[in-house]
């Protein structure tokens, strides 16, 4: 396996992982936390692989997207 297969694999554990704490925090369910996570920058900026967030922790990403895109949470 390459380096640019073993990081799609990483992300897409992060995204799982991300997705599963920010319904626990925020009682939603899986499929109302998968639509606030791909809708939010966090989510690009992961992709992207903008300045190694993607290396972040998951926990502490959900409180970044917690607390720098609630409007997320208000619809």
């Amino acid at each position: 396996m390459n380096e640019a297969a073993l990081e799609n694999v990483y992300n897409e554990n992060l995204e799982e992982r991300i997705i599963s704490c920010l319904a626990e925090k925020k009682n939603l369910t899986l499929d109302e936390a998968m639509d606030v996570y791909y809708q939010s920058r966090l989510a690009k900026k992961i992709q992207q692989g903008v300045e190694g967030i993607q290396y972040l922790d998951y926990q502490v990403l959900v409180e970044i997207l917690c607390d720098t895109e609630k409007e997320l949470f208000n619809k």
